[in-house]
């Protein structure tokens, strides 16, 4: 089949696919994340012939029906050549609407940062996000920097970049915004403690207290709050 082919017979499958998402999510008992993940990994694999253009247009209508964010965008990170497509026009229409730290986590940590870390969208389009008067965009920019470290996500590593992020909000006193600022650096701490130790030095009297008690804490202890942790 060629490939013209099949992006027009995957396209006109997906209105039946998208009544199918709704109808099984309805049915789910009990409706847990693991569940709800369970789900996804089917609906992964019927769709795994599909072109990146028909999993991200099935992805836009899914959320639109207000299909839980983490199912549909682990539909489009499971799907190899769909993440690999994606780009900053497409990483709007798909954040389009983020208002909690649910939402942006899973965006950022899924889709937006790999695709960052990959060099799909350029680090212009990360500062504009950290630049936005949106605080949700604003933490979206720096937990972008996570895929950038974390070696379960893929992360190999970026001082640079992470740093550069960090920079840009380290006087931000939004707590959505402190506390990815606290998770971005504790995170890279695991690659470059060094490096992490020098710019909380430098950078101590701009940055919020829970940044620099966290993130000395995981320096220090190997955990956020390690009295907490340590029950």
């Amino acid at each position: 089949m060629v490939e013209g082919t099949k992006a027009l017979v995957t396209t006109h499958e997906i209105p039946a696919l998208e009544v199918e998402v709704r109808q099984s999510l309805l049915k789910l008992t009990p409706y847990t994340t693991s569940n709800i993940r369970s789900l996804r990994r089917k609906f992964s694999k019927r769709i795994a012939d599909f072109t990146p253009a028909a999993v991200i247009e099935l992805a836009l209508n899914l959320l639109d029906q207000g299909i839980p964010r983490f199912f549909t965008y682990e539909l489009i990170q499971f799907h190899r050549p769909a993440a690999k497509s994606l780009n900053a026009q497409k990483l709007k229409k798909l954040g389009a609407g983020i208002k909690s730290w649910v939402d942006v986590d899973t965006f950022a940590c899924y889709l937006s940062g790999p695709a960052w870390r990959e060099r799909q969208i350029s680090t212009s389009e990360i500062e504009r996000w950290a630049n936005s008067k949106d605080r949700w965009w604003r933490r979206a920019a720096v937990v972008s920097t996570v895929p950038l470290n974390n070696k379960a996500r893929g992360g190999r590593g970026d001082v640079e970049r992470t740093l550069h992020i960090c920079r840009m909000v380290v006087q931000d006193r939004d707590d959505m915004v402190v506390k990815a600022l606290s998770w971005a650096l504790r995170e890279l701490a695991k690659r470059d403690p060094s490096v992490v130790e020098s710019f909380v030095r430098t950078h101590a009297d701009e940055l919020a207290p829970r940044v620099i008690r966290e993130v000395r804490n995981k320096l220090r202890t190997g955990l956020k709050n390690p009295k907490k942790e340590g029950r």
